[in-house]
């Protein structure tokens, strides 16, 4: 088997993925607007996040995010999230730390480290679909080594013009290929699921 790793990312138009879901999620190089997905309600997000997730079978998340899903999702297994919250309590979750010492309580736990590029061949082999959500520093390295095949983006109408954003100068060049026709909701929000490709960016000059 050789499963695929798929990147789950909320970011605003200018690509800010950082800390969306509260206000004291990611308030790191002084980020003011920690919490702007939570405030910006989107009816039909949902539904394409349970669609997206139809066949995850594990969860690779950075320590911050490890975290804070650590403390809140074993407590929502009912009502509205409740449905996410029992996958994500049944599948193993994969923390990519090198914090030998870091105590994983959440059930199903596993802590990599080291080789980044060894750990996710041997997910690929473990796994049909792994799933990084958030954790936008783990992001960084995985799109730097090209260590994904299925970038997802919830792209909300919202300029911060500082923060965290999905890609930083370290990003592998590569072309991505749209792998079907952008999802948009009434609240203005779109998806974009983009599929990793071999190729790399063509420089030419345009003839009069």
């Amino acid at each position: 088997m050789t499963g695929r790793i798929l990147i789950d990312l909320f970011t605003t138009l200018d690509g800010v993925a950082q800390g969306p879901g509260g206000t004291d999620e990611d308030t790191s190089g002084g980020f003011r607007f920690s919490g702007w997905q939570a405030g910006y309600p989107s009816s039909g997000v949902g539904p394409e996040v349970m669609k997206g997730m139809a066949n995850l079978d594990a969860l690779l998340l950075g320590r911050r995010t490890y975290d804070i899903f650590a403390g809140y999702w074993p407590q929502h297994t009912d009502g509205p999230s409740g449905e996410i919250g029992r996958l994500f309590n049944r599948v193993p979750k994969y923390v990519a730390t090198r914090d030998a010492a870091l105590a994983l309580d959440w059930e199903g736990s596993v802590r990599v480290g080291g080789d980044l590029e060894a750990e996710i061949a041997d997910l690929r082999t473990r796994h049909e679909e792994v799933h990084v959500i958030g954790s936008i520093d783990l992001v960084h390295s995985l799109l730097a080594e090209g260590l994904f095949d299925e970038l997802n983006l919830w792209v909300y109408p919202i300029l911060l013009g500082a923060g965290k954003k999905v890609f930083d100068d370290g990003a592998l060049p590569s072309v991505l290929t749209l792998l079907e026709p952008p999802v948009p909701d009434d609240g203005g929000v779109l998806l974009l699921r983009y599929g990793r490709t071999d190729r790399v960016p063509a420089v030419d000059t345009f003839e009069d």
